[in-house]
């Protein structure tokens, strides 16, 4: 099963238009380059195989909301940031009734959520207005964060298709990002089109956004005559955080009109610095809020039952077949999570999509798809692809721990898997056995927007083993500036088709230096 290393020499130059200069008379004239360092090298083979602050303008409560007010210091009226406000924080107010998508229809809402309208492109312009009126509307209560969006339109002109969950990539669409830790590296990202379809996924700096996060959280979306409405109620349950009684995160809300090749975003978020995260608006007022006795348990049993003729003797043999196990979840402080299986089901997870085999001199390499290996997948990442769960093919028991305790972040996973033992011969003495596997995953950041971190792995087989020790840094120079290394080393000792032991090792050396402004990349 594991995979000796190799060498992989990609040499990698291109010159690329990626920026523009945008002159008073309003011409735009493309004048920026991006050509990435080379990297010649060689790569283990995968080892399991793989602010200023502006004060609330005053808004006029409705009766009903002064009541609430004296009873609830919480209950207040809604923050304002709009016009030329360039406010980067924003106080969310605490509601005593969820918001309904029917009271954002009318244009000016009653709701007392935090409001902020001052949208500015990052694409195709920078700080310019966003070509289109959008607002948006903060609230929470004791369960759930909500966020409505309302998107001015001209009539006819707002893309929105019912379609399947996460296929919205040609629609209009929204998006909250919460940097629920707030530490500038990572954040969760909510997505829904005009009429509600959702996409989630992580976001971290210097890497692109993984669509693989699954979670829990509802929406509802509606075009009108005039644009199109959202609704998000994220549940604080589906988020990990710290277990502070009086929150501060990092949010930032996107809205992209496609026609305009347009992303605007609020807080203003500028392509002159190299990072995302790092330049989002503070959200403080969420008190209060915890995941505590967060424990799920999920069991389930299948049942089948067969009969088929057999032409030989001819008679029909019934075939009985029956399977069990247990899915869970735990949650510890708000920040650690400990998911357990016992011979999980994987019956339910989408079929993998067709690849051409024809001529192929490499491995086909399949998306993991699976639940227990998506979800906080991202704890155990690394410049190079280290770590391919699709490796552990049917496992009977497994755990993984996987959060955040201050600056470190932590992955933990412990997995057998019954797949070898399938394959050899009855007689051999391996038939029947458990290949072991053990994965620990430590990062820690510091500075800002810096970071440093380590991972070993071990898969063992009898005498077989594959290994692999990495380091690997990410380091802010400047908000331009960013150093990204990594050093791994691999053993391998594995078996050939006449079960003799051969061992191979392998190195890598990863090395990258990037720069990014308005109008340079490189």
């Amino acid at each position: 099963m594991a995979v000796a290393a190799g060498t992989d020499v990609r040499p990698a130059t291109r010159l690329d238009a990626v920026s523009y200069l945008q002159k008073p008379d309003g011409v735009e004239v493309t004048l920026g380059f991006d050509r990435p360092p080379s990297l010649t090298g060689a790569t283990p083979s995968p080892a399991l195989l793989p602010a200023i602050d502006i004060p609330a303008l005053p808004v006029e409560k409705p009766p009903s909301l002064i009541a609430q007010a004296v009873t609830s210091p919480t209950a207040l009226s809604p923050v304002v940031a709009s016009g030329t406000d360039r406010s980067r924080s924003v106080r969310i107010p605490r509601v005593t009734a969820a918001p309904k998508l029917e009271e954002f229809m009318g244009g000016d809402s009653r709701h007392p959520g935090a409001r902020v309208s001052d949208f500015r492109q990052r694409e195709p312009g920078d700080n310019i207005p966003a070509s289109e009126d959008t607002s948006a509307y903060l609230s929470y209560d004791s369960e759930n964060l909500y966020v409505a969006f309302v998107c001015k339109d001209q009539p006819g002109m707002v893309r929105g298709r019912m379609s399947k969950r996460e296929d919205i990539g040609g629609d209009d669409s929204v998006s909250v990002y919460l940097d629920t830790f707030h530490d500038g590296q990572h954040s969760y990202v909510f997505t829904v089109n005009p009429l509600g379809i959702q996409l989630d996924g992580m976001l971290a700096d210097g890497r692109k956004e993984d669509d693989r996060f699954d979670t829990v959280w509802r929406s509802e979306g509606r075009i009108t005559p005039d644009g199109y409405v959202t609704l998000f109620a994220i549940p604080f349950k589906s988020l990990r955080f710290s277990n502070q009684s009086a929150q501060s995160w990092g949010i930032a809300l996107r809205r992209s009109i496609l026609r305009n090749n347009e992303n605007s975003f609020w807080p203003y978020i500028t392509r002159k610095q190299n990072t995302f995260v790092q330049q989002m608006a503070q959200a403080d007022g969420l008190e209060m809020i915890s995941q505590d006795r967060n424990i799920r348990l999920i069991p389930y049993l299948a049942l089948t039952n067969s009969k088929q003729l057999d032409p030989g003797v001819p008679r029909y043999q019934t075939q009985n077949d029956f399977r069990g196990g247990l899915d869970s979840k735990f949650v510890f402080r708000s920040s650690l999570t400990l998911d357990a299986t016992i011979n999980p089901d994987f019956s339910q997870v989408e079929s993998d999509d067709p690849q051409v085999t024809v001529n192929q001199r490499y491995e086909v390499l399949f998306p993991e798809k699976r639940p227990f290996f998506i979800e906080n997948i991202n704890y155990f990442e690394t410049p190079l692809d280290l770590l391919f769960t699709r490796r552990i093919v049917d496992p009977e028991f497994g755990a993984r721990l996987t959060g955040k305790l201050g600056r470190w972040n932590i992955g933990v996973l412990g997995i057998d898997d019954r797949a070898p033992g399938k394959v050899i011969d009855a007689g051999n003495s391996l038939y029947g056995d458990h290949a072991k596997i053990g994965v620990v995953r430590v990062q820690r950041e510091f500075g800002k927007n810096s970071n440093v971190g380590v991972l070993a792995t071990d898969r063992e087989f009898g005498a077989s083993a594959n290994r692999i020790v990495s380091i690997d840094t990410r380091l802010r120079l400047s908000p331009r500036w960013y150093f990204s290394g990594q050093v791994a080393h691999s053993e391998d000792r594995s078996y050939d088709k006449k079960f003799n032991l051969i061992d191979r090792s392998g190195s890598a050396l990863l090395a990258s230096l990037s720069y990014s402004d308005l109008h340079w990349s490189y």
